[in-house]
C-alpha cells in the first residue's frame, strides 16, 4: 500500500487442484499477492461439499472484507460456472455450479474459470502479454499442453488447444513437456515437435503473441529460441502465482466472462 493514497481494490484468487488448493489476496492493481499464499491439501475425497469447506476454510483465514469477491481457477473446462466433465477430481462434480456452490460455502460473489484460462488471464493483465492487444495465445507445457486464447483483452474460454490432432497424433503426447521426459528428448529434438505444434497453431489462428509457461518455461532459452515462428514468442513471467492472480482479475472484472 502507497502513503497518501487509497488502499488498492483487492480480489481472493484460489487455484484448485488434485493435491493442493492454493489462495492468495491479490492487488488488482499491481497482480502482486497482498498476502502470504496459503495451500491446503485436497482432501482425499474431493467431493464438490469436501471442497467447498476447504474454500470457506481458506477465504476465512485471510479476514477479507465482505465485499471481496472469489475468483476460482478450476481443473476442468467450465460452462458458465458449470463443470463440464472432470479428470483430477471427484467425479461427482460433473455438472456442478461453482460460484453457486462456492456463494453457498462462503457468502461472497465468486466467478470460476478453467485453469490454463485463468493463467492465461493472469499473464495477459500482468505478466508477460501485458499491453499486448490483438491476439493471444498462453500456452502451458507441462503433463499435457494447456491452453488459454485472448482476443484484444477478451478470453475466450475453454480453447483445448493441447488435443488439436496434428500428423494423426494428439498434440500434446508428442510436444508437452511430460513427452520430452518419458522419450528422453534433447532440447534440439523437443523444440521440433514444439515448432510442428506452434506453427500449426499459427495457420489455424494467427496469434500476434506466444506466452509459454509452464515449469518448463524456467529452461526457456535452451529451446524458445529454436522457434522459427510467425508470432513473437515470449516465456511466462507469473509462473505459479498466474492462476491465482488470473482468476482474482476476473472476479473483479467489469467485463462479464463465459467461464
Amino acid at each position: 500500500m502507497h502513503e497518501n493514497s487509497t488502499p488498492h481494490p483487492l480480489a481472493l484468487g484460489i487455484d484448485v487442484g488434485g493435491s493442493g488448493i492454493k489462495g492468495a489476496p491479490v492487488d488488482l492493481v499491481t497482480g502482486d499477492f497482498a498476502a502470504e499464499r496459503k495451500r491446503i491439501k485436497t482432501p482425499a475425497a474431493s467431493t464438490p461439499q469436501a471442497v467447498a469447506e476447504v474454500l470457506d476454510e481458506l477465504v476465512d483465514s485471510f479476514e477479507l472484507p465482505a465485499d471481496v469477491p472469489i475468483g476460482v481457477a478450476f481443473p476442468a473446462p467450465m460452462d458458465h460456472g458449470v463443470v463440464r466433465f472432470i479428470a483430477n477430481l471427484d467425479k461427482s462434480w460433473k455438472g456442478v455450479n461453482l460460484p453457486e456452490l462456492v456463494h453457498d460455502a462462503t457468502g461472497r460473489r465468486c466467478t470460476a474459470v478453467n485453469d490454463a484460462d485463468a493463467a492465461g488471464v493472469g499473464e495477459q493483465r500482468y505478466g508477460a502479454a501485458k499491453g499486448v492487444d490483438g491476439v493471444v495465445l498462453v500456452a502451458t507445457l507441462g503433463t499435457g499442453i494447456g491452453s488459454a486464447l485472448i482476443v484484444d483483452g477478451v478470453l475466450v474460454p475453454n480453447t483445448e488447444l493441447g488435443h488439436l490432432e496434428i500428423d494423426g497424433h494428439d498434440a500434446e503426447t508428442r510436444a508437452a513437456d511430460s513427452a520430452r521426459e518419458r522419450e528422453d528428448l534433447s532440447w534440439e529434438k523437443w523444440a521440433e515437435r514444439l515448432q510442428r505444434y506452434f506453427e500449426t497453431v499459427e495457420m489455424l489462428l494467427s496469434p500476434d503473441l506466444i506466452v509459454v509457461g509452464g515449469g518448463v518455461s524456467k529452461h526457456h532459452e535452451k529451446y524458445l529460441p529454436l522457434l522459427d515462428l510467425r508470432a513473437t514468442v515470449v516465456p511466462a513471467t507469473l509462473r505459479n502465482a498466474a492462476g491465482i492472480v488470473g482468476a482474482a482479475a476476473l472476479a473483479a472484472s467489469e467485463r462479464p466472462v463465459r467461464g
